[in-house]
C-alpha cells in the first residue's frame, strides 16, 4: 500500500494555528459551500491545506488510487496529545479483540460518498471536519475521527462533471429541466459501474480492497455511511429495521437508539423531518453498516432525500425546494451528532468491543471444503484479505450439514481439505459469510437474502458442530510453480484441464498470441492420465508456423500457474483421438456486447469487469443509441446483458436483424431481463411457462398488500439446479450447480440444449427466501440453456452467473459460452 504522510507530526511548533485562522471550505474554495458541486481535485487540496495547517492534530493518507487514478484519502484528527500516540491508541484498541489492554479512546470512522451522486457526502465532510477541527474540537480529546471524504471519486467526478455540463445558470428547481434528469451512465457507481456499498465482503473492486487494508487496522468502534435517497423522502438515520442478523448484539442494537435519539434531539430543534426503523435492514455483509458491524462495530446507514435528481435545488412533491445547503446542513449535523455521542460513550465502546470478540456459541464450530484447488485458492485469497484464518485438514470423517444434500451427513478431510473455524478472531465474519442459511427474522429486506461462501465458490462443505482439528499457516491450494511438464519442441501434444476460470484466463492468453488450442468434447486418456470435457489440447502441428509457440507456452503457462501433461501420440487409450470431430478447434472469437438502455448498469459492469479484469479479454462495447448502424457480421458474440424494457427496445426489424445474424452463424448471448426481448410469436424458439391462477387470489387490505406480494417474490434465494455436465455449456462443472436467484423468469425446458434446469414442480431456495407462489411458478423451468438456430447459437442464461462478481462458480459458464460451443 502507497502511504505518504502529507503533515508530520510534531511534538513541539514554533507557532498553531488557533481555529479562527483555519480556512472554512467556502473561503477555501471561493465560494459558498453548496452553491456549486466541488471536484475532488478541490477537495483533495482542501483537505491537503487543513494537514499543512494543522499538523499536530491531523495526518493525511493516501491509502490507493481508483481505476481512474484518482487519490483515495483518509484523514486522521484528534487531539494533539492523541494524535502523537496515534499508533500506541491503535495497538492497544486492537488488543480488545485478545480480551487484553486498556483502551480508553473511541474510534469514530465517517465514510462518505459511497454512490458517486449522492453527491452532498463529500461536501458535508469538508463542513464536518473543519467543525471537528475548530468549535467542536473538544469532541476529539477522547476521541480519534477516521474521514473518507469520497470512497468513490471516479463516480463522483462523473456525476459533478455531467451536473456542471447540464445545469441552467442560476440553476433551476424544475424537477422536469434536465439537469435533473442523468443518463443510463449515472454517477452512482465506480469506473466498471460496480456498487461500492455491496462489495465490501466480496472485495471484486480496487477501491474496496485498498479500503479494508486500512479498515482492518483499526476496526473502528462506530461507522457511518452516508448516502442520499429520492428526493421527497425525509432523512433517514440508526436505529436500522429489521432483519437484524441473529449474530448482532443486544449492545449494537441499543447504542443504535442512542445514537438515533442523539440525532432527533438536533433535528427536533430545527423541525426537520426523519425516520428510523424503516428500509434499511442489517442482514446483508456485503454493506457499509453490516460488515462493520460483524467486525464488533456500530455501522450504521444514514440517508438524505435528493441524491442525484436534486442538484443545486429542486421542487418536491409538496412543494418545498430542496437545496444542496439544506442536503449539508443535515449530513453535517449527524455527523457531528456521531462523534459527540460516541465521544460521551468511549468507555463503554471499548468495553463492548472486547466483549464481542469473546468466545461465541455459535452452533457450528467449525466448516469443512472439498474440492477444486483453484477454487480453494480463490477462496483462500479472500479470506486473507479479511484477515480470516484457515488451515488443512488431517484426516478422518467429519459429520455435519452437508452444503451438497441439504441434510446432516458426512465428508472426508484430508490435507487437501480447507478448514474454517469460529473459534478465532474473526468468528463472527465466518459464521455470516459460512452459515448454510441465515436465519431472517423477517422476509421484507432490502437486499438478497442468501450469499453463503461455500455455494459461490462451489466447493463440497460441511458446516460441524464441533471443532475440527486442522494443520494452520500457509495455502497448500496455490500452485507457485507448475509441477511436471518440461516444455519442450519434441512433445506431440500439451493437455490441460478445464474446470475453474484460472483455466480459462490461461486459454484467453493463449487465443490473444496466436497459439492454436483444441478441445475434448468427450473425457479420454492418454499416457496414464484421464482428463474430462473441455480439457484443452495444445499440439505442436497446430502451431508449426508459430516460431515463439514453445517460449511463449512455457512464459504463459508459468505466469498462470498451469500444469502441463504432455503425450507423445494422438492416439489415445480411451475416448477420441486428436484427430478426431470430437476434438474441435477453440475459436479466436470476437465478442461485442450492448450498453445503454434498456441493459442494467451494474450488470453491465459485471461483464465488462469479468473481460478486462478477470478473463483478461478484449471486448468491443456497442451502446444501443448506434447499434442499428453496426454490422454485427464483423463479430461471433453479441452479449445482451439484464435489463428490464427489453420487450420494448427489441421490435420486430431489431428482433429479425438479430434472426438474420444468428443464423448466419452468429452467437447471442441473452441474460436475465433480456431474454424477453427475444421471445413470443416472432421471436426464437424459447417458451414462456404457461402462468398458472392463483387459487389463493382475493382481496387485501391495503398494509397487507406488501407482504401478499412476497408470496410471488425472490430476494436473493439459493437455489440446487439439476445440471447436463456432457453439454459443452457446463464442461468443468457435475451434474448440479447451485445457482443464486433474483428474478422469477419462468420458460420451459428447450427440446434440445436444456443444460441447467429445476426438476421439481415446486422449487424450493436451499437458502435464502423465495415466495410461495415464485417457488411454484419456477418449479421445472429453464435456467441456462442454449438454442441452435440456422448456423448460430442463441445461449440463455436466466440467471446471472456474475452476480456482483462474487459468484466463483457461476464464471465458468461465461468461458464456455465464448470458447467450447460449436
Amino acid at each position: 500500500m502507497k502511504q505518504f504522510l502529507l503533515a508530520v507530526l510534531l511534538t513541539t511548533l514554533p507557532f498553531s494555528v488557533v481555529p479562527q485562522d483555519l480556512k472554512s471550505p467556502s473561503e477555501f474554495l471561493g465560494y459558498p459551500l453548496g452553491t456549486q458541486f466541488t471536484r475532488h481535485h478541490q477537495v483533495v487540496d482542501y483537505y491537503k491545506y487543513l494537514a499543512e495547517k494543522v499538523p499536530e492534530r491531523m495526518q493525511l493518507l493516501e491509502y490507493g488510487k481508483t481505476y481512474e487514478r484518482r487519490s483515495l484519502l483518509l484523514a486522521y484528527i484528534s487531539s494533539a496529545e492523541n494524535m502523537r500516540n496515534l499508533e500506541g491508541i491503535r495497538t492497544e484498541h486492537l488488543r480488545g479483540m485478545e480480551g487484553e489492554g486498556n483502551a480508553s479512546k473511541a474510534i469514530v470512522w465517517l465514510s462518505y460518498n459511497v454512490h458517486g451522486n449522492e453527491s452532498v457526502s463529500t461536501e458535508a465532510s469538508m463542513k464536518t471536519i473543519h467543525s471537528l477541527l475548530t468549535e467542536k474540537s473538544d469532541y476529539l480529546k477522547n476521541t480519534v475521527v477516521i474521514i473518507d471524504p469520497c470512497i468513490n471519486p471516479d463516480g463522483r467526478d462523473r456525476y459533478v462533471n455531467w451536473y456542471n455540463q447540464y445545469k441552467n445558470t442560476p440553476y433551476n428547481v424544475d424537477p422536469n429541466s434536465k439537469e435533473h434528469h442523468q443518463g443510463w451512465w449515472t454517477g452512482r457507481s465506480n469506473h466498471y459501474m460496480f456498487d461500492l456499498n455491496r462489495d465490501w465482503a466480496w472485495l471484486t473492486q480496487t477501491e474496496s480492497r485498498q479500503r479494508l487494508k486500512v479498515f482492518n487496522k483499526w476496526l473502528p468502534h462506530v461507522h457511518v455511511d452516508f448516502h442520499e435517497q429520492g428526493v421527497d423522502e425525509p432523512y433517514y438515520f440508526a436505529p436500522a429495521a429489521e432483519p437484524y442478523h441473529e449474530v448482532i448484539t443486544d449492545f449494537q442494537k441499543s447504542f443504535q437508539i442512542a445514537i438515533g435519539k442523539n440525532h432527533a434531539k438536533y433535528f427536533d430543534a430545527k423541525g426537520w423531518f426523519y425516520f428510523t426503523k424503516e428500509s434499511f435492514d442489517l442482514l446483508y455483509p456485503s454493506y457499509g453498516d453490516t460488515y462493520p458491524t460483524y467486525n464488533g462495530g456500530i455501522g450504521m446507514t444514514y440517508e438524505q432525500g435528493g441524491s442525484g435528481k436534486a442538484g443545486l435545488g429542486i421542487i418536491t412533491q409538496i412543494g418545498d425546494t430542496l437545496t444542496l445547503k439544506d442536503r449539508i446542513a443535515h449530513h453535517h449535523t449527524t455527523g457531528l451528532s456521531t462523534v459527540e455521542i460516541s465521544a460521551k460513550n468511549a468507555e463503554k465502546l471499548n468495553t463492548e468491543f472486547k466483549k464481542f470478540y469473546n468466545d461465541k456459541n455459535y452452533k457450528y464450530k467449525s466448516y469443512l471444503l472439498n474440492g477444486n484447488a483453484e477454487k480453494l485458492d480463490a477462496l483462500a485469497q479472500l479470506l486473507d484479505q479479511h484477515q480470516i484464518e484457515y488451515g488443512s485438514g488431517k484426516g478422518g470423517t467429519v459429520k455435519g450439514f452437508r452444503y451438497l444434500t441439504g441434510k446432516n451427513g458426512s465428508l472426508r478431510s484430508s490435507e487437501k481439505s480447507m478448514v474454517i473455524s469460529t473459534d478465532q478472531r474473526k468468528g463472527t465474519l465466518v459464521k455470516v459469510l459460512f452459515e448454510p442459511d441465515a436465519k431472517l427474522s423477517d422476509s421484507l429486506t432490502y437486499d438478497i437474502t442468501a450469499w453463503s461462501l461455500p455455494y459461490a465458490y462451489g466447493l463440497d462443505a460441511l458446516a460441524s458442530e464441533a471443532k475440527i482439528e486442522a494443520d494452520t499457516g500457509g495455502n497448500p491450494w496455490r500452485i507457485n510453480e507448475p509441477k511436471g511438464a518440461n516444455i519442450s519442441k519434441d512433445t506431440y501434444a500439451y493437455v490441460s484441464d478445464w474446470k475453474s476460470i484460472k483455466d480459462a484466463r490461461f486459454l484467453a492468453e493463449l487465443i490473444q498470441e496466436n497459439i492454436r488450442v483444441r478441445f475434448a468434447k468427450q473425457p479420454f486418456t492418454t499416457q496414464g492420465e484421464r482428463y474430462d470435457r473441455g480439457s484443452l489440447i495444445i499440439t505442436k502441428g497446430d502451431n508449426a508456423n508459430n516460431k515463439e509457440f514453445i517460449p511463449l507456452l512455457t512464459e504463459i503457462a508459468h505466469k498462470h500457474r498451469i500444469t502441463l501433461g504432455t503425450t507423445d501420440t494422438g492416439f489415445v487409450e480411451s475416448g477420441k483421438d486428436f484427430g478426431s470431430e470430437y476434438v474441435l478447434m477453440v475459436p479466436n472469437v470476437k465478442v461485442a456486447m450492448l450498453s445503454g438502455k434498456p441493459t442494467s448498469t451494474l450488470r453491465f459492469g459485471e461483464i465488462w469487469h469479468f473481460f478486462e479484469q478477470q478473463l483478461h479479454y478484449p471486448l468491443t462495447v456497442i451502446d444501443t443509441d448506434y447499434m442499428e448502424s453496426v454490422d454485427l457480421s464483423e463479430y461471433d458474440i453479441l452479449i445482451l446483458p439484464d435489463g428490464e424494457g427489453y420487450s420494448d427496445f427489441v421490435d420486430a426489424e431489431k428482433l429479425q436483424r438479430l434472426k438474420k445474424w444468428v443464423s448466419n452463424g452468429g452467437r447471442l448471448i441473452a441474460m436475465g431481463g433480456a431474454i424477453q426481448g427475444l421471445i413470443g410469436n416472432h421471436g426464437f424458439g424459447l417458451k414462456q411457462k404457461e402462468k398458472e391462477k392463483d387459487s389463493n387470489e382475493h382481496m387485501l387490505a391495503y398494509e397487507e398488500t406488501l407482504r401478499e406480494k412476497l408470496k410471488r417474490k425472490i430476494e436473493g434465494a439459493i437455489f440446487k439446479t439439476k445440471v447436463d455436465p456432457t453439454h459443452p455449456l457446463a464442461f468443468g462443472y457435475g451434474d448440479t450447480y447451485f445457482t443464486l436467484k433474483n428474478n422469477t423468469y419462468a420458460y420451459d425446458y428447450l427440446d434440445t440444449g436444456t443444460v441447467a434446469y429445476f426438476e421439481d414442480s415446486t422449487q424450493s431456495p436451499v437458502s435464502g427466501f423465495a415466495g410461495s407462489e415464485a417457488q411454484k411458478k419456477i418449479g421445472k423451468t429453464l435456467i441456462f440453456g442454449v438454442e441452435k438456430y440456422g448456423k448460430g447459437q442463441v445461449v440463455y442464461l436466466v440467471d446471472n452467473p456474475l452476480f456482483r462478481g462474487f459468484w466463483e462458480n457461476g464464471k465458468l459458464f461465461i468461458a464456455n459460452a465464448l470458447f467450447m460451443l460449436d
